[in-house]
């Protein structure tokens, strides 16, 4: 297997994730797992081993956390670890994600990146608070 230096010169100005836009001297990437939607080396989910997504849950409720595994770089049906975090609250599933993440040694520039994702995605299922128009 190729190192992740060589994978990302290979593929950092064509792939299929780019996005492109006139006047960004950096282009955007849609990737999965890229928490940050930069195309660049570091946050890059195909060519680390170890990465971490954090995505919406599919009925809105919480969030899904995939963890690509070292192990097994060559079985791509097993290549994720996916654990959904439903739990109440905002605090509580923010808590379980950074347990999980520092638990097994995942990389801590994601931890901060992971954690902002995660609290928006909270942030944008909860319901809106209607204001009180003045009555004149």
């Amino acid at each position: 297997m190729a190192t992740p230096e060589l994978s990302w010169l290979i593929v950092r100005n064509n792939n299929a994730f780019l996005r492109k836009v006139r006047n960004v001297k950096q282009p955007f990437s849609s990737e999965p797992n890229n928490l940050t939607n930069k195309s660049s080396f570091r946050y890059s989910g195909i060519v680390q081993r170890k990465t971490v997504g954090v995505t919406p849950a599919a009925d809105k409720k919480g969030f899904v956390v995939s963890l690509k595994k070292v192990k097994g770089q060559r079985k791509p049906a097993k290549l994720y670890n996916e654990v959904k975090m439903r739990q109440p609250g905002f605090r509580r599933p923010l808590k379980k994600l950074r347990n999980i993440l520092t638990k097994n040694n995942y990389r801590k520039d994601l931890t901060k990146a992971a954690m902002v994702r995660a609290s928006i995605i909270l942030k944008s299922q909860q319901p809106k608070k209607k204001s009180k128009a003045k009555k004149e």
